[in-house]
């Protein structure tokens, strides 16, 4: 870390401003991505829970997101088991941002009703970190490491690639995942060139706007010592979409996904840890 200090630094800017809050946030962030955690992104973890963790009210799913941002996303996943009836006995959230972690608190208290928000906690911990720091939140709790059955991040893993510490973000959630837990990523495409030239458009720095491939998002959980059981790119919807781009987006994807699905705008990986 301390090589990219100034990198880390920027970043750390970035998402502790109200800008970010309110782009992380359900009141003032864009229609997309709201429409994509109620249906695509909802659909990629309710086919994983069906097909590999099929959990029951003996065994309740544990859930972390790490890179929570402001929170909508764990918030959703846990009201979305719940309409599912699928068991969930607590879920974690963690960014390295104070003020983002403090909004997904508020998230939370806004979304959910009282029994649910009782089963969900947000830490401030670094992704590269994410062991070392949740344990200090926890105040070292003792059954953090291998507890988990789900771990998700959306659109945060390429900042660990951006500051060369991808592989110590993977191995951090291979060490919280239980035997048999499923960490699912998305995260940007560079194959969509929108996104590099936008990046690139407002930043003179490289590893600011750099954009992994989908087999660099790969590799650092192959190293941890994952199984990949779905790799692959999907989505034509941008998370600050209005309604109209929405549904005309909605609309052109399978057409899209049938000419150009390798340059759709997010990358997926889905890895086990082995049983």
């Amino acid at each position: 870390m301390q090589q990219s200090g100034g990198l880390y630094e920027k970043f750390l800017d970035e998402y502790v401003s109200e800008d970010a809050v309110r782009k992380y946030t359900t009141e003032t962030a864009g229609y997309g991505i709201t429409y994509l955690l109620d249906h695509d992104y909802a659909r990629i973890y309710l086919d994983v829970v069906d097909s590999y963790l099929r959990p029951s009210t003996a065994k309740p799913l544990r859930l972390l997101e790490f890179g929570c941002g402001g929170g909508m996303n764990i918030t959703r996943l846990v009201s979305l088991l719940q309409e599912k009836q699928v068991p969930v006995e607590c879920a974690y959230g963690t960014d390295f941002s104070p003020r983002l972690v403090q909004a997904a608190r508020e998230e939370a208290k806004a979304f959910l009703p009282p029994d649910l928000v009782g089963k969900l906690s947000f830490s401030v911990a670094h992704n590269e970190t994410l062991v070392r720091d949740l344990a200090a939140e926890l105040r070292g709790e003792k059954d953090l490491l291998g507890s988990f059955d789900l771990i998700v991040g959306v659109n945060t893993f390429r900042y660990c690639h951006r500051l060369g510490k991808s592989v110590d973000c993977a191995s951090d959630i291979y060490r919280l995942l239980r035997y048999g837990g499923i960490c699912i990523n998305i995260d940007m495409n560079n194959r969509f060139p929108a996104f590099r030239s936008r990046l690139r458009g407002q930043e003179q720095n490289e590893a600011e706007c750099y954009i992994p491939s989908l087999e660099e998002y790969v590799t650092p959980f192959r190293a941890a010592g994952f199984e990949i059981i779905e790799k692959g790119n999907f989505c034509w919807i941008p998370h600050s979409a209005g309604k109209a781009l929405t549904f005309c987006c909605w609309i052109a994807g399978p057409v899209l996904n049938l000419v150009a699905r390798g340059h759709a705008m997010r990358s997926l990986v889905v890895a086990r840890k082995p049983v």
